[in-house]
């Protein structure tokens, strides 16, 4: 870092807005809501999604209760565009649901964009070209009336290619984004906006959508808020426009500027769920929209299973919601502190059952979690039994074990299992306890005796010791490594047949008395998936350990 005094960073300047109304504001009313989880989530991804995950994404967008969905850029790949088709051709857009492209201000991708479109009962153009002085400066080498034409003779472009899809029955609604506005002069965002508003003509009941993003978030929430406000005093056609915001959250405050923009006139939202995009991502449509239903107002959007929208999103996107994420995450009703377990009981204990609809007063937790599908069980349960994710960071502060992710669900619903047959809350210790029986003291009906390998021109071949039901085995066998000869030499017994998922393995303590914890997850011939854990100063045989255990649990089912 730069020592002070700093000159390489300077100040965002305000808005000369002295008389600002958002401040006195309450919003009472949810926005317009437009997801762009298939176009700028997507393309945020290391691996982007298959048509067949954006197909199921699309789908979830749907049930939650999105009507403006923009799913791609159609002139980009022949991917997006056949995406696109593939909604279209198969009749998989509900009626009150409007499809959004983008589109750069170029004639031909916007022709290529119209094509893609065809047969949509309901389609939202979405066009845009950067306005800031930077970019004017750095990557167009451009005037601002360089920049103003080309954002109209786009605008021209798309009225005259949508004639043609209006004529078909498809509904045309135009959208422009001066890209980058929060760091363009606002008297010249506001010329742009003008000049492509008279281009496109809008009325009242076709009003234009003026996207006004914080394309990289620049300054705080109440500059954002006043950016807005100015905007929407300054347009002449405001009754024919709605005002729609696209944050990032480059400073972490995309949910407070959005709040804040609202509350300064803003109609429309597009962000992401859980939200996923370039660099730290857009604006999060989950918090923003249940920070809303916690103020008594409606979102207009179904989360009461966030649960199955997290786990789609995360198998979707191959990202995770992470363990303290507002309203999804693992942890986040789950209490660690003794003192505030203690606050959550009384005040809980303290709600009338008989009176569901009074105000929800329950302390250190903002929203019922019933209300979006969470588990009471894991609030009133001390930590052994908060959950999974409670009871992994037991196991791991405690005890020093690092349990895979995916193996967080089996050893949290094991614990929850205990603690219902016992009928009492589990200490650190119980949950030590449970882990080792269930995983690591398993001994039958397979028993390793002994396990040894020899390494000849990149194969290992094995030689294992076991009993299978008191009787004794040698076993043979040859791979590619120690686990592959060992699964290879289990082959030739009458042991159910499997196949290895995962493998990972850490250390238990430092120094040369250290020892290794092995964790396999297997996949038997009879579809169970289960893990297995081993423990050895060697960490080969703490592999073939965890093996074992994960064939004695499979034989146990």
């Amino acid at each position: 870092m730069q020592p002070a005094p700093i000159t390489k960073y300077r100040p965002f300047p305000p808005v000369n807005l002295p008389d600002r109304q958002w401040p006195g504001r309450t919003l009472t009313r949810a926005p317009i809501w437009c997801s762009v989880d298939l176009r700028d989530g997507n393309q945020a991804l290391a691996q982007p999604m298959s048509v067949e995950e954006k197909l199921e994404y699309f789908a979830l967008l749907v049930r939650i209760g999105f009507k403006e969905i923009e799913i791609g850029f159609p002139s980009a790949s022949q991917i997006e565009f056949d995406f696109c088709r593939r909604l279209i051709d198969g009749n998989l857009i509900p009626d009150d649901v409007a499809v959004q492209i983008l589109c750069q201000a170029r004639e031909d991708l916007i022709g290529r964009s119209f094509e893609a479109l065809r047969g949509a009962r309901h389609a939202i153009f979405h066009l845009y070209n950067s306005t800031s002085p930077a970019q004017r400066r750095h990557v167009f080498n451009a005037s601002r009336q360089d920049i103003l034409r080309i954002a109209t003779q786009g605008t021209a472009w798309v009225r005259q290619h949508a004639a043609a899809l209006t004529a078909a029955g498809t509904r045309v609604r135009f959208e422009y984004s001066p890209e980058s506005f929060t760091s363009t002069e606002l008297e010249y965002a506001l010329e742009v906006c003008e000049a492509v508003t008279d281009t496109w003509q809008p009325t009242a009941a076709e009003p234009i959508i003026l996207n006004l993003p914080a394309t990289v978030e620049y300054a705080s929430p109440n500059v954002h808020a006043d950016q807005i406000e100015w905007m929407c005093r300054h347009l002449t056609r405001r009754d024919r426009t709605l005002v729609s915001l696209h944050t990032h959250n480059d400073r972490g405050t995309g949910v407070a500027a959005t709040e804040l923009a609202l509350l300064a006139g803003a109609d429309r939202v597009e962000g992401t769920l859980f939200g996923n995009g370039e660099r730290t991502g857009n604006l999060d449509l989950v918090t923003t929209a249940l920070n809303l239903y916690t103020h008594g107002i409606h979102p207009g959007l179904d989360f009461s299973n966030i649960n199955e929208i997290r786990e789609v999103y995360e198998r979707t996107t191959r990202l995770e919601v992470p363990p303290r994420h507002p309203y999804a995450g693992e942890l986040v009703f789950t209490a660690f502190s003794g003192s505030h377990q203690d606050a959550i009981k009384k005040s809980w204990a303290a709600r009338d059952p008989a009176r569901p609809d009074d105000p929800w007063d329950v302390l250190y937790i903002p929203i019922d979690p019933a209300d979006i599908g969470r588990s009471y069980r894991a609030i009133i349960r001390i930590n052994a039994q908060s959950g999974k994710g409670g009871v992994a960071y037991i196991l791991e502060q405690e005890f020093g074990y690092s349990l895979p992710k995916a193996m967080h669900r089996e050893i949290g619903r094991l614990i929850n299992e205990v603690a219902d047959t016992r009928g009492t809350e589990l200490t650190p210790a119980d949950v030590h306890e449970v882990f080792r029986q269930e995983y690591l003291e398993r001994r039958a009906p397979v028993a390793l005796q002994q396990f040894k390998t020899a390494e000849r021109d990149s194969e290992v071949t094995c030689v294992a010791a076991l009993t299978i039901d008191g009787v004794a085995h040698e076993l043979t066998g040859q791979g590619n490594g120690p686990i592959d000869a060992f699964t290879r030499a289990l082959a030739a017994t009458a042991l159910p047949r499997f196949e290895v998922l995962s493998y990972a393995e850490h250390s238990l303590g430092q120094g040369s008395e250290a020892r290794a914890v092995s964790y396999i997850q297997i996949k038997t011939d009879r579809g169970q998936t289960l893990f297995g854990a081993g423990i050895d100063t060697n960490i080969e045989l703490a592999s073939i350990k965890a093996i074992v255990s994960a064939l004695n649990r499979a034989l146990a089912r």
